[in-house]
């Protein structure tokens, strides 16, 4: 049977946990529990479009075979970057953003590419805004299927 290589497009169905155990993402749910169907994963083993680990631990599996992988910090989201978390005046805002805790919001750069911040804290002054991605820090587990080889 052929093995997943580096340059096959895969389809693979995954539950993502934290090291203590809560789940942050799955391809897949029971009806009961949320009603979602994502579907299996599209990727290109090797092309980036995966976290690394990812890629790694999907690297060499058979068509329905499973397994469990365990992905360090650095081959995940990388570690948190205080630096990515701002304090932002409330003036500097546009007059029709309402902030609030929890609320994502698009930024600009200034080369014109647009990126996600989470707004963490609010007050009457300021808001603070963290751009590090919300695994950024965090070892990663994974429970895998490949569906299929394509």
């Amino acid at each position: 049977m052929a093995k997943a290589k580096e340059g096959d497009r895969v389809r693979v169905h995954y539950t993502g946990r934290l090291d203590d155990g809560s789940v942050f993402d799955a391809s897949e749910c029971a009806e009961d529990e949320c009603g979602c169907e994502h579907g299996p994963l599209e990727f290109t083993l090797g092309a980036g479009e995966v976290i690394p680990g990812f890629d790694a631990g999907v690297a060499g599996m058979e068509v329905g075979e499973t397994k469990t992988i365990h992905i360090p910090v650095e081959d995940a989201y990388g570690e948190r970057i205080e630096e990515m978390v701002a304090v932002v005046p409330r003036g500097d805002l546009p007059k029709e953003i309402k902030p609030v805790v929890g609320q994502q919001l698009e930024v600009t750069q200034e080369d014109g590419q647009l990126f996600q911040v989470l707004v963490v804290e609010v007050s009457e002054e300021s808001i603070t805004i963290d751009a590090n991605h919300p695994l950024a820090g965090q070892a990663l587990n994974f429970d895998l299927k490949l569906v299929e080889i394509l």
